[in-house]
């Protein structure tokens, strides 16, 4: 950060310097995508131009100062990568690859400029992780720091990979270790301190975003990304394809930390891993062999009479669900 900004506030600074600045970071990024560029018009313009192969897909996911995140336990930095992560992660639930990022920052005139350019460093960041650049946005003023993600992305003409196709006898498979960030929570909410790999998991998630396509690739039937925890997501699943599951949860992969945690925290792993939720690794159906990277977890079975019991953990309805934005269950 230039010493000028030191100590300023984004009202000190003002509009027009922050956006320029925001655009210079996302110039210096430009660079990270190379040749594959799809982007005419970037940053500046009223609105960013691309070209898209064939089969555009479209996301968008907000982050709310003190609902998604705290500033006390994260950096601006990671508030920026896990925003830019988990809205990237909707797009490679559909089995597609990104072409570009919008961003909008709203925040309080006093936050200090810093943090609005470490949250955007951040995004820009993890685009460019996933090959990708943040090709336009928009700053506002708001009562608290508020970070909206828009990612497009393309199916390169394949068929998108919806949540609604997972046919009984199919195998159930996630592409990662689920529980960790809600035990990373449960850490930076006790102050127990340690378990440094499940705290990171909760800051930002560790998930392969190229799974997507992998999946896509071996013929997945249906895909979402794990936003809400399992059980949650697997009762969308359910809905949408009218079929039942059933979940191993000795099968389900977790951080080789997470049961020291549980431990020292007097809680059941299992119940992190079910529903915990935040982790966004993907969450697949398979009609045959699932890819490298992919445990298989359970099975895809025909669904019961009770909407309600169409998914079973160890053979029983779970007595765990997941996040819900507004209380509901």
């Amino acid at each position: 950060m230039d010493d000028a900004w030191s100590g300023r506030t984004v009202a000190d600074v003002g509009e027009r310097a922050v956006l320029a600045r925001l655009r210079e970071v996302a110039q210096v990024h430009r660079a990270t995508v190379g040749s594959a560029d799809p982007v005419v018009v970037g940053p500046g313009d009223d609105a960013a131009t691309l070209t898209v192969p064939a089969d555009l897909v479209v996301s968008t996911d907000t982050v709310v100062q003190d609902r998604h995140f705290r500033l006390e336990w994260t950096s601006a930095f990671d508030v920026g990568r896990r925003a830019a992560t988990q809205a990237a992660a909707d797009i490679a639930a559909m089995g597609a690859v990104g072409t570009g990022m919008v961003v909008s920052i709203g925040c309080p005139s006093s936050t200090p400029a810093g943090v609005v350019v470490e949250i955007d460093e951040g995004i820009n960041v993890a685009a460019s992780d996933w090959g990708v650049r943040v090709i336009g946005g928009d700053l506002v003023s708001t009562t608290e720091i508020v970070v909206t993600v828009t990612v497009l992305g393309t199916t390169n003409g394949r068929a998108a990979v919806r949540i609604d196709g997972a046919r009984p006898g199919e195998r159930l498979a996630v592409s990662g270790p689920l529980g960790s960030s809600a035990a990373g929570l449960a850490i930076l909410s006790s102050a127990a301190g340690g378990y440094p790999d499940l705290v990171a998991a909760h800051r930002v998630p560790i998930v392969d975003l190229a799974q997507g396509a992998t999946a896509a690739d071996a013929g997945a039937t249906s895909m979402t990304d794990v936003s809400d925890g399992l059980v949650e997501e697997l009762i969308t699943m359910a809905a949408a394809a009218g079929v039942g599951f059933e979940v191993d949860a000795q099968s389900i992969p977790t951080d080789p930390q997470l049961a020291d945690a549980a431990g020292a925290l007097g809680v059941d792993a299992v119940q992190w891993a079910l529903g915990g939720g935040e982790d966004h690794q993907l969450l697949a159906t398979f009609p045959a062999a699932v890819p490298d990277g992919w445990t298989v977890i359970g099975s895809v079975v025909e669904p019961a009479a009770a909407v309600d019991d169409r998914v079973r953990v160890d053979g029983r309805p779970p007595h765990v669900h997941g996040w819900s934005s507004f209380g509901d269950r």
